[in-house]
């Protein structure tokens, strides 16, 4: 049997708010994002009780590891008894990071394009591809080793959605990852938290 793992989304912060590519920029989580992250706690005590069992990672960046902190502390826990793990940041954008798409398309017109016919293998200017992500990321999942709760970012959730769910990679780059909730993967498949 495969140990549970669920998987949050950090909650919102201005620039997700703007449709900014935030990528490894360390931005922090904003009200509606605190907010975000006390409801996923509501929602995971009401789904794992006290959470005994399981272990806590998040990646290092603020919008993330206040997520974290913020759900802990919902579920009873010690909010800064958790594992960051830098692979488990954001999908640099690279020269991109800051930028709308609505920008990027008036600026690079045809790197977009190629984006859009080849997403999981497109790597913006000095940035990453979903294929790279998903290197980083498998690394860290395969080392966990019993029931875990994770919080990390919208790439990171999309790359689990094709590593553990079984969903189509050409399919998880357009899939909307709801921030204030959560994935979870287990013998069953993948599903979101109600």
């Amino acid at each position: 049997m495969t140990a549970p793992l669920v998987v949050v989304r950090h909650g919102e912060t201005d620039w997700n708010a703007e449709g900014r590519l935030q990528g490894q920029t360390d931005i922090p989580l904003n009200g509606r994002g605190r907010d975000q992250a006390d409801a996923v706690g509501r929602t995971l005590k009401a789904a794992l009780g006290d959470a005994a069992g399981y272990r806590f990672v998040a990646s290092p960046l603020s919008r993330a590891s206040e997520t974290m902190r913020r759900l802990r502390a919902v579920l009873g826990l010690d909010p800064d008894a958790f594992d960051r793990d830098p692979r488990l940041k954001e999908l640099s954008f690279g020269t991109w990071e800051g930028a709308t798409f609505r920008e990027l398309k008036r600026r690079d017109p045809a790197s977009v394009a190629r984006r859009t016919k080849a997403i999981w293998d497109f790597r913006p200017p000095e940035g990453e591809s979903y294929a790279d992500l998903s290197l980083r990321v498998g690394e860290a999942v395969d080392g966990l080793d019993g029931p875990t709760v994770l919080v990390a970012h919208g790439g990171v959730s999309r790359v689990l959605l094709a590593l553990r769910g079984g969903v189509d990679r050409a399919a998880v780059p357009d899939m909307a990852i709801v921030q204030g909730r959560a994935i979870v993967f287990d013998d069953a498949g993948w599903r979101w938290t109600s």
